[in-house]
């Protein structure tokens, strides 16, 4: 818990400063699902900001999150592909 409430204030420091630059993903199978399924509400600031902080069980929660209780509207496959590229790109 303590290092989540780290990295949300963390992301609301940096978050302006985020806004003002290109957040460039590793290029890897699954980085275009990302950008066109997270980017429609967030910026994608928060994956590489976050990932010190996240294992691969924390990034599935996190896209479970978004679906089931911030209404994003992913489909499942979609939302595996999502899953599977934050894991072995920005999972701890």
């Amino acid at each position: 818990m303590r290092t989540f409430v780290i990295a949300f204030i963390a992301a609301l420091i940096a978050l302006p400063a985020a806004a003002e630059q290109q957040i460039n993903l590793k290029k890897a199978p699954g980085v275009d699902k990302v950008e066109a399924n997270c980017q429609a509400c967030h910026s994608l600031a928060y994956v590489p900001m976050n990932s010190p902080f996240i294992s691969a069980a924390g990034w599935t929660a996190e896209v479970n999150k978004m679906i089931k209780v911030m209404g994003a509207p992913i489909d499942y496959a979609d939302a595996k592909a999502i899953i599977d590229y934050l894991a072995k790109n920005y999972g701890t």
